[in-house]
Formats: C-alpha cells, structure tokens, sequence
C-alpha cells in the first residue's frame, strides 16, 4: 500500500507543477556543483543559476495561484492549502539559497574552491536528487519515506562538514578576509541543504495527515 494516497479527482495540474519544481532543484544544484568544481573557468554559470531561481519564483507562483482557486468546479486539492503553501515556499528558498550561494563567489572574488565546498556541493546535489524523487512519488502515489530519510541523512552529513570547515578557519595564521569570506560562502550552503532538510519535514507532515 503506497504511503501517500492520492485521492481521487486531485488536481494533478499542482501535482505536476511541484514535480516540475524538483526538476528546477535538480538543475540548480547541479548549476551550483559544476560552478564550484571549476571555479572561476565556470563563472558563467551563475547566470544560469539566476534564470532557474527565476523559473523557480514561476513555478511557486502558479503553485499558490492553483491553491488559491476555489475548489467548486476545480479539482481538489491534494493536501491542505497552508500545507501546499508552506512547500512551495520551501521549494523556493532552495533556488534562492543556491543562486545567493553562487552569486557570492563573484562578491568575494573567489580564486578556486575550497575541498569542503565542493563536498557540500555534492551533499547538496545528492538533496536535489532525493527531492527530486520525493516529488514525483508525490504525484505519482509513491511510497516518499526512503527520500525522506536519505534528505535527512544527508543533511546531518552536511552539518558535520561544516562545523569542521568553519573550525578549520580559526587556525593560527589564517588570514581574516578568508575567514569571512569562506564562512559566509559555508553559511549560504549550509543554508541550502537544510532547506532541502525544511521541504522533506513539510512532506512528512502532508504524508501523515493523508494516512490519518
């Protein structure tokens, strides 16, 4: 029995439109990892992250302009309209996380990247994939609960790096312009993965309120 049911007659346009939006996830992180992994060669890329964090703010506006609809003579909706909310903003502040994680690198004058970004990069990514997953199991009826749990798994692991980069930064000799730089440059990934962590407890919340 699937984990998520979905009732008949929803509105599979929203349904649709929320796996559209891991699709964008997918596409930024990917934008964010490969501008990381060759950074200032792929300094281009943050272009392309600005217009998928524009194509994110489209999808979460047609997201809640559907939940706003009155459901007489509309599908219904397939979970609560504060629940539908609160993800489609949760799904948006991935995108943003991610464009203001790039857009940083130009700010500071990035020469290369430091071996911990790219390990939150590739956290990061592995995120976007699993939500990715987790959305389409959304429309789909799918069980989410592997999704879920590797989102949160992940995320301890990106914690983890972290607090390690950021104390990696206080060692004697370490120039404090890197310091600031690198902290706020961690801080904004860091940022992004639980975002990621935020869009996987509103699932469980959908999926729980469903079952009941």
């Amino acid at each position: 029995m699937p984990l998520f049911f979905r009732a008949p007659g929803a509105d599979s346009t929203l349904l649709d439109l929320l796996e559209e939006y891991g699709r964008t996830i997918q596409r930024s992180t990917l934008l964010l990892r490969d501008l990381i992994r060759d950074y200032p060669e792929q300094g281009g890329l943050v272009r392309d992250l600005v217009l998928c964090e524009q194509e994110g703010d489209r999808i979460a506006h047609d997201i809640i302009h559907r939940l706003s609809r009155h459901t007489n003579g509309h599908p219904t909706h397939p979970f609560e309209i504060d629940d539908g909310y609160r993800l489609a903003t949760a799904l948006d502040d991935i995108v943003d996380d991610a464009e203001a994680a790039a857009d940083m690198f130009s700010v500071y004058q990035v020469e290369a990247a430091t071996d911990q970004a790219n390990q939150l990069a590739d956290i990061l990514v592995a995120c976007g994939e699993q939500l990715a997953l987790a959305l389409r199991a959304l429309r789909t009826g799918s069980d989410l609960s592997p999704f879920l749990v590797e989102i949160h798994r992940l995320e301890n692991d990106g914690d983890r790096i972290s607090r390690d980069a950021i104390a990696s930064l206080f060692e004697i000799g370490v120039d404090p312009l890197f310091v600031i730089r690198w902290k706020d440059i961690y801080a904004a990934l860091e940022s992004a993965i639980d975002a990621c962590e935020t869009v996987a407890h509103h699932l469980e919340g959908i999926v729980l309120k469903r079952r009941r």
